[in-house]
């Protein structure tokens, strides 16, 4: 797909890589519609993206509320005329910790914001999408969808669920302009604790040097909106953990698990 003057819209567009998104897109010439909770995060990125004036609207929003999701194609297509694209990038983690250790409350945020979150905007805007001449509607999963990370296993079963909402849609969408894109993040140097408001205390110091960078993860998904592709990981890691959980995914569980076990610890 051409992405000058086509008009995506984009979740997460605040901070991290759904910003890095955004300002990629923007730079190809697209247009777009920038969708977060947080007011000051997309005043940020509307700063940064200062030079395409005109071609960014921005919408406070939170992406469980399916009311307000249902009204927003409405008001992209009423800022831009159009909408050939979807990037659901929003999302969370949950507080480290062991699965009988979380509350209801603590499973069901990560639930709402990371699935029912993609459900909604997917929902609300595929109908728009078909209509379209080509299409792409992107999803991003994560690593953790891949390989089980104890201490995260809630969030990794959010993603999981995505990475079967995507394929499905994959299955039922081919011979149609929709392409579908799934995507799967290895460690990003975002700001997602903070963001998502949980700590894990020594995590960060422990992870440093391992990561990709935002601007990198945004520039790939970029790229497979371009390219129409499938599936997309970002990061050595995913990589490497995409490939030993197919080939010994046991021994791939204990690795991790043997792994993470001084963090989940402390």
């Amino acid at each position: 797909m051409q992405l000058a003057e086509k008009v995506f819209v984009v979740t997460g567009g605040g901070n991290g890589i759904g910003r890095e998104v955004v300002l990629g897109l923007m730079a190809r010439g697209a247009r777009v519609a920038a969708v977060d909770l947080s007011e000051s995060g997309l005043a940020e990125t509307a700063r940064l993206a200062a030079a395409a004036e005109g071609r960014l609207t921005t919408h406070v929003l939170n992406v469980t509320d399916r009311t307000a999701v249902e009204k927003l194609p409405g008001e992209v297509a009423a800022a831009h005329g159009q909408v050939d694209g979807v990037l659901n990038v929003a999302g969370i983690v949950q507080r480290f910790a062991h699965v009988q250790d979380l509350s209801l409350d603590e499973i069901e945020r990560v639930m709402a914001v990371n699935f029912w979150g993609v459900v909604n905007l997917t929902k609300a805007f595929l109908p728009v999408l078909l209509e379209r001449p080509r299409a792409s509607l992107v999803n991003v999963a994560s690593m953790g969808a891949l390989v089980p990370i104890p201490g995260q296993s809630l969030y990794g079963a959010s993603k999981a669920a995505i990475k079967l909402l995507t394929e499905g849609l994959y299955a039922e969408l081919r011979g149609t302009p929709v392409a579908v894109t799934v995507v799967f993040p290895g460690g990003i140097a975002t700001d997602i604790l903070g963001n998502s408001g949980v700590s894990m205390p020594g995590a960060a110091g422990k992870m440093k040097g391992k990561q990709t960078s935002a601007a990198s993860a945004g520039k790939q998904i970029v790229e497979a909106v371009e390219k129409g592709s499938y599936r997309v990981r970002i990061g050595r890691d995913a990589l490497l953990l995409d490939r030993l959980s197919r080939l010994m995914p046991q021994r791939t569980t204990v690795l991790i698990a043997n792994k993470m076990r001084p963090l989940l610890s402390s």
